[in-house]
């Protein structure tokens, strides 16, 4: 997700100035958006009920253990994960984090990331938490056109509910878990907090999760713009395609904000952002609203000038790694993990 300051490349090289001065339509919306995915991937297909890569089971470099192209579902297309371990002993009891990645929900996908965030590689950072001892889980989803809001959020339901039916096959512990994503998989991350504690939500959306909202002990929501208020002009574009209407005051908009659906039955949150181009405005509103509510939350808001997905850069920048350290801090202290320094 971008700000106004967002590069044109990014935006599938189109001058974004000069056409922000156009009257912006869901048909302009869909035309720029589909240049964008073209910029990406070209002629390469980017949503598949088959997975595009083969299946595999192995030790990593760094001697985590991956097991890929797990398909979880079979009603959209991209209905893959991959669990990471942090070896080989698939046994252990580790708390399980479930990762939604970003790209605006028109790019991106488990192994590549968010490819409008800043220092990607996409899976560093992943790698850094599967260090401290958790297991992670990275889900796949549909993506625009055929990935229409609610559809992502749908999958990632389906993905948390076919890890707790298999959890001994694949060694998940699934009575400790965390509910994390970056961007467009923090829209999800917050969305499926409020879903899992929140009828009224569920019935509004038509989704009912099997799994219990109980076992989900901490969300981590890295720079969500949930606020329809707050959009700009590119993200109506981006979002207003997403939920097939740029009208920011249609009550599909309504349901996306999932702020405006929290409870006091939320599990805790940790909120962040990046300050030139991120959504702290958003994430500071969520800390707000969660703290009236009488849930715990963090927000981490860095100092200076930070991007959007600024946490990628945390092996190079020290507010980037000072917000991983308080995010795994907090994930330590919600997943009782007494082992983590």
């Amino acid at each position: 997700m971008v700000q106004d300051s967002m590069q044109n490349n990014a935006m599938g090289g189109m001058d974004i100035a000069t056409l922000a001065n156009i009257p912006l339509n869901l048909e302009l919306a869909e035309k720029i958006v589909a240049g964008i995915q073209k910029n990406i991937y070209g002629e390469q297909p980017f949503n598949s009920f088959e997975p595009f890569r083969a299946s595999i089971q192995a030790k990593k470099e760094n001697g985590q253990y991956i097991v890929t192209e797990v398909c979880y579902g079979k009603q959209y297309p991209n209905s893959y994960l991959d669990i990471t371990y942090p070896n080989e002993n698939r046994a252990e009891k580790r708390p399980t984090v479930f990762y939604t990645h970003g790209g605006g929900f028109f790019g991106g996908s488990k192994s590549m990331g968010d490819p409008l965030a800043k220092g990607n590689p996409a899976n560093t950072l992943l790698d850094e938490i599967v260090a401290q001892g958790f297991n992670l889980v990275n889900v796949d989803y549909a993506l625009m056109p055929e990935g229409a809001f609610p559809i992502p959020l749908i999958q990632l339901s389906q993905a948390i509910d076919f890890c707790a039916e298999h959890a001994e096959e694949y060694g998940l512990d699934m009575e400790r878990v965390i509910i994390s994503g970056g961007s467009a998989g923090a829209i999800l991350t917050a969305q499926y907090g409020a879903l899992i504690v929140n009828p009224a939500y569920q019935e509004a959306l038509q989704i009912y999760p099997k799994f219990s909202g109980k076992s989900v002990k901490a969300l981590i929501v890295d720079d969500a713009p949930l606020i329809p208020d707050n959009f700009n002009w590119a993200l109506k574009v981006m979002l207003g395609n997403y939920c097939r209407t740029i009208d920011t005051a249609d009550d599909i908009f309504m349901k996306y904000n999932a702020m405006g659906w929290f409870t006091a039955d939320m599990p805790p949150a940790f909120f962040d952002a990046g300050t030139t181009d991120g959504f702290p405005k958003d994430m500071i509103a969520c800390g707000e609203k969660l703290t009236e509510l009488g849930v715990e939350n963090e927000v981490f808001i860095p100092e200076g000038q930070h991007p959007h997905g600024f946490l990628n850069t945390f092996q190079e920048e020290e507010q980037a790694a000072a917000a991983v350290r308080h995010m795994l801090a907090f994930m330590e202290k919600y997943a009782r993990l007494s082992h983590v320094d």
